[in-house]
């Protein structure tokens, strides 16, 4: 597991039962050289499309970086970015129920984007409970209810809303039993 945290090594093919690990380098090959300006401006894309919005200080806590990188890497896609420095091509995703500690929380300055006045019910001393993400922000939170979510709706659903996430639903349970 530290060699994977270091970038030394991957976890490879599954063998039996269990995965191998493998070199980073025997795996992936050596890496192509990546300018630090243009390296600095993929990762912020590449954090907005899967955070946005955002701003540099949410990217400079969540990657690690000194805000100078960070405001570095914003700047370089400023006229790829809208007013809300959210990608302009990048759509609010379906409908989805998130498990607890779904990185979407995670490395935030200010998670009131997503949790708005909810934040109280999605986060209880310091621990995140499962909720529902509709149109960006937090709709419902969740729970099993004989091995079924159950919605506990933090605004009123429209049909369509409680549809995708009862569709969810569905896949969660079938992920979870594995099948």
């Amino acid at each position: 597991m530290l060699a994977c945290l270091r970038g030394v090594a991957v976890r490879g093919p599954v063998v039996g039962r269990d995965h191998l690990y493998v070199l980073v380098r025997d795996w992936l090959g050596p890496p192509a050289p990546v300018e630090r300006s243009a390296a600095l401006a993929e990762l912020a894309r590449r954090f907005l499309r899967g955070h946005g919005p955002a701003d540099e200080r949410d990217l400079a806590k969540w990657a690690g970086l000194t805000l100078r990188d960070a405001r570095a890497g914003f700047g370089a896609i400023a006229s790829e970015l809208d007013r809300a420095a959210r990608p302009v091509d990048s759509p609010l995703p379906e409908p989805r129920l998130l498990g607890s500690w779904d990185p979407v929380l995670l490395g935030w300055r200010s998670r009131e984007p997503i949790l708005g006045r909810h934040a109280d019910a999605v986060i209880t001393g310091g621990l995140f409970r499962p909720f529902a993400l509709v149109e960006g922000r937090a709709a419902a939170t969740w729970s099993f209810v004989d091995g079924t979510p159950e919605l506990s709706p933090l605004r009123r659903l429209r049909r369509a809303e409680r549809l995708a996430l009862d569709a969810d639903a569905v896949d969660v349970v079938r992920f979870l039993s594995g099948a």
